[in-house]
């Protein structure tokens, strides 16, 4: 099967879950992400295991399972100790899956009675298999391990095991093995599909904004730019959520030459998020991943208590959260230079006024090593910001030299908010001589989302802005490359449109065709003025008419 048709298959295959969940009363509740990424993980590991198992070097269980008809079925004559030496062998990251933990072996037995229990028992004894590769932590260092049970949240105890026959039926119909190569490539567009529903604000309190793979693509290319010869680096994330950002940075370095840290607040996220780093081979970094607040307990640090400093950071915060719960914990802290927002005195949870980001924005320069770089995404607006804590951050990215470039995106890029939006590049080292400002807002194609009206920048564009902020070119009406003494003279502005240069253009004409220009510029204000008269007339002979006698 190709990998075109391995990609419809897979859409098909998280269609299908979604069916299920939908059939049995579930969909649009707080389980349904739930159920459908656990299953399509589940998968995952089945193929994933399957796979590596059978094409080990030196390893004298490998063979055998190659030259098997079905692997899965000579697994099941294995014995426990031939299983444990087989784990030996496997990398790792490698999933471990018992004979009676595989997809073939739990299919087969969906005939039998008590099949829910069997399915949630399968998935949580791969957890327990699996919890030191694959688990994530809380601020609080608790472990949240990779599957649960499923079959729980249909409250009908009779329907459990047709749920659970479904559930598992859908994962029969083919193989990832084809694209286990492909890593990013494949999979990112495989996880935008899988995340698409579960996109919003829904939730609670803390919406989880997806980040579009353009401008994840941008901000990778423009943060690594040329240099091809990275090793040992770090890339972090404070607001991760479900690490897209991330994962175009850690493909972009070569996933095999970095390490990837982050922290976000939702627990929704950071399942998704450590999905996303298993799809894309990068589960040597789940321990890194935190589930926590990351203002409040921000947890990568030093042994002596100091923020751990980072290679990268990327970062798209939520814009406004209302914090007044822990805003003044924030401002005595002393990590927040520039300040924190004012508190509210009422929250509204549909209409949150705090500027969080300002906070977040401090934070990731507080996360550089001297030398280290990093992108935010910001409300355009803060690049304009007159006062307030924008206002301080802006003077003083400006002053220390830290910024060294502004790309201005497309309006409505983002599925869940209109917010003009904006990313702005800081180098710790200071080491550039002139900020690069692109306006890129007139860019992208217009596309229906739903009934909504959304951009999306094309690949020709995302080069041209590439190309642009590396080569620190000049285009009329798209970029221009200042001083930091012209933006102190521009009020600390960093929008590139106040920077572009105004013109007038000029047409020679006769003095003949001037002179019959102005004629009929007085005919036709003749004309008006006449008009004009009439209506006046008109009026106030109405007007006349309404005198009582």
């Amino acid at each position: 099967m190709s990998s075109n048709n391995i990609e419809e298959a897979t859409l098909a295959l998280i269609d299908s879950l979604k069916r299920t969940t939908n059939a049995y009363g579930l969909a649009g509740t707080g389980s349904e992400h739930k159920i459908v990424t656990e299953m399509f993980l589940y998968k995952y590991f089945n193929d994933k295991f399957g796979y590596e198992a059978k094409r080990q070097e030196n390893c004298p269980y490998s063979q055998r399972l190659e030259k098997a008809e079905k692997w899965d079925k000579e697994y099941d004559t294995f014995s426990p100790e031939e299983v444990e030496d087989l784990f030996y062998y496997l990398p790792a990251s490698v999933p471990r899956m018992k004979p009676e933990q595989t997809l073939s072996h739990l299919y087969n037995s969906s005939q039998q009675g008590g099949f829910a229990r069997l399915l949630d028992d399968t998935l949580e004894g791969i957890a327990a298999l699996n919890s030191k590769t694959f688990s994530v932590r809380t601020s609080g260092n608790s472990s949240v391990n990779i599957f649960s049970k499923l079959t729980e949240y249909v409250t009908d105890t009779q329907r459990r095991d047709d749920f659970a026959k479904a559930l598992v039926s859908n994962l029969a119909s083919f193989n990832f093995e084809a694209v286990f190569s492909e890593k990013y490539d494949f999979f990112s567009r495989i996880f935008e599909y899988l995340l698409k529903d579960f996109n919003n604000a829904g939730g609670g309190k803390y919406a989880e904004y997806y980040t579009p793979r353009a401008i994840a693509q941008v901000m990778a290319s423009l943060l690594v730019g040329d240099n091809a010869d990275l090793r040992g680096i770090t890339c972090y994330d404070p607001a991760a959520g479900t690490g897209t950002l991330l994962m175009a940075l850690a493909h972009k370095i070569g996933e095999e030459r970095c390490s990837i840290f982050s922290q976000d607040i939702s627990e929704k996220s950071s399942e998704m998020l450590r999905l996303n780093l298993i799809l894309n081979n990068l589960s040597v970094s789940l321990p890194n991943v935190v589930q926590g607040n990351t203002l409040t307990e921000p947890s990568h640090k030093e042994g002596n208590g100091t923020l751990r400093r980072f290679d990268f950071v990327v970062s798209n915060p939520p814009f406004k959260l209302d914090f007044p719960e822990y805003r003044d914990t924030l401002a005595s802290s002393g990590r927040f230079w520039a300040g924190v927002p004012n508190a509210v005195k009422k929250t509204d949870p549909t209409k949150p006024k705090m500027a969080i980001y300002t906070c977040f924005i401090q934070h990731v320069l507080n996360s550089l090593k001297p030398t280290g770089k990093a992108a935010v995404v910001v409300p355009t607006g803060f690049l304009t910001a007159k006062s307030g804590v924008e206002r301080r951050i802006l003077e003083r990215v400006v002053e220390e030299r830290w910024v060294y470039g502004v790309v201005s995106m497309p309006s409505n890029v983002f599925a869940t908010t209109g917010t003009n939006v904006s990313v702005v590049f800081f180098d710790k080292s200071a080491s550039s001589e002139r900020v690069v400002l692109i306006d890129a807002s007139k860019l992208g194609e217009e596309y229906k989302e739903g009934n909504l009206k959304k951009h999306r920048l094309l690949e020709g564009e995302i080069r041209q802005i590439v190309d642009t902020f590396l080569g620190k070119q000049v285009v009329d009406d798209f970029s221009v490359s200042v001083s930091y003494d012209e933006i102190r003279q521009k009020g600390y502005s960093l929008s590139a449109g106040q920077y572009f240069d105004i013109r007038i253009d000029h047409v020679d004409i006769t003095e003949r065709e001037f002179n019959r220009r102005m004629d009929c510029y007085r005919q036709s204000l003749r004309e008006q003025f006449e008009e004009s008269h009439r209506l006046e007339r008109e009026i106030m002979g109405q007007l006349d008419s309404f005198r009582m006698t």
